[in-house]
């Protein structure tokens, strides 16, 4: 599989909805999270990232702008253990769940589909980083309509091991449209991952659509010490 360029990849997808990345630092000594979500309507543009404890939730920027909580509010990334979970919508508390109870990533996915929101049927995004002995493995799934019939669910899922300056990119769709907006396909993209935390960071938020983006998280994970590093940039300030 060719290796991208993310900026690139970002640059010139102006919709690719909402997106996670999972890497490794150039360095090899970080696990690296990414998670962006974009907007075109008012109720998805009205949001921000805030912190909580072990990870963030979206909350209404101006909370008289919200017209519909279900698909917009959640919690993105929650921490168990040494376990990090990313997803694109409320999953991501399915996820936390059934592993805390044992069971594993697919187990929770396989309980879920992608959204309720007719004609795009918006897939779910979800990851999980588990950090083990310096290093850590990491999966990637997204659960979808076939081809926008809702009848028929798809639910593919990517395991992959650490490799020093490279990380896989997976985001809802694959770009813009209208009146549907056509889901991603095929495997998640394998993508360089460069720079410390900050230039990570900028080359994401620089490179989404000016227009459509609306908050971005980025992490890092010392992999011998478990420390994490943060950043949240909001376009609502």
């Amino acid at each position: 599989m060719e290796t991208k360029c993310i900026a690139c990849e970002l640059k010139n997808n102006s919709y690719p909805g909402r997106g996670i990345i999972i890497g490794t630092s150039e360095c090899g000594k970080y696990a690296v999270i990414g998670y962006f979500i974009m907007g075109r309507s008012v109720n998805s543009r009205n949001r921000v990232f805030v912190e909580q404890e072990g990870g963030i939730r979206t909350e209404a920027f101006d909370p008289a702008k919200l017209s519909d909580p279900s698909l917009v509010i959640y919690a993105p990334v929650r921490v168990l253990g040494d376990t990090t979970v990313v997803t694109n919508g409320d999953q991501t508390d399915t996820v936390y769940d059934f592993l805390k109870e044992g069971k594993t990533f697919e187990d929770a996915l396989r309980t879920r589909c992608y959204e309720p929101d007719e004609p795009n049927y918006t897939p779910r995004i979800s990851g999980v980083v588990v950090r083990n002995n310096g290093t850590f493995d990491y999966k990637l799934s997204i659960l979808k309509s076939s081809e926008g019939n809702p009848n028929f669910h798809e639910r593919q899922f990517f395991e992959y091991m650490a490799q020093p300056g490279i990380g896989h990119f997976i985001h809802t769709y694959k770009c813009d449209g209208n009146p549907r907006i056509p889901s991603f396909e095929g495997e998640p993209e394998r993508i360089t991952i460069k720079g410390n935390i900050d230039e990570f960071t900028d080359t994401l938020w620089t490179n989404l659509n000016e227009d459509n983006k609306v908050s971005l998280f980025t992490r890092f994970i010392n992999l011998e010490t478990g420390e994490t590093e943060t950043r949240i940039i909001n376009k609502n300030q």
